[in-house]
């Protein structure tokens, strides 16, 4: 259910009779820009509308929830293409798709939903990248861990694990 504001407390008087003059896009369509004049003392000023998005939880394998924090995301796939051609702003680009994909399914992810989600998209960018995202991931206990998984990444797409 959205609300509109139809009137603002004037920061030079405190009215709240004012008319809005300009209403624009702002910040690449995130946002309203509005320009109001004050009708008791003629002032201008200048309010933003925005829309306030709900926060994304992950569910940990622990049960523990925790705020998405996309920087946290970008930082394990960086680590995972250290010394790989796969350059810091392909990555980022990579964690906004992934943090919209999660938002648009709703405001809950589980971290093994997360991590399904990034072997994906590293699979795509660089082999050995997904091989190391996924041994931590995957908690890749021998070599024998590493041949299997690289057998499955010739073969074709992995299964993503419940969750």
């Amino acid at each position: 259910m959205a609300a509109t504001v139809e009137v603002v407390r004037c920061p030079a008087c405190s009215s709240l009779d004012d008319k809005v003059i300009d209403s624009r896009q702002a910040d690449d369509g995130v946002a309203i820009r509005r320009r109001r004049e004050c009708l008791g003392c003629g002032r201008r000023s200048t309010t933003f509308e925005r829309i306030e998005e709900q926060p994304l939880v992950v569910l940990k394998r622990s049960g523990e929830r925790e705020g998405f924090v996309r920087a946290k995301l970008v930082g394990g796939m960086a680590a995972a293409a250290k010394n790989r051609p796969v350059s810091p702003e392909r990555l980022e680009a990579v964690g906004a798709e992934i943090e919209e994909a999660v938002r648009l399914e709703g405001s809950e992810v589980s971290s093994a939903g997360l991590g399904a989600r990034v072997l994906e998209r590293l699979r795509e960018l660089d082999e050995v990248a997904y091989l190391r995202f996924a041994s931590v991931y995957k908690g890749f206990a021998d070599a024998g861990d590493f041949e299997r998984e690289l057998g499955l990444l010739t073969e074709g797409p992995t299964e993503a694990p419940p969750g």
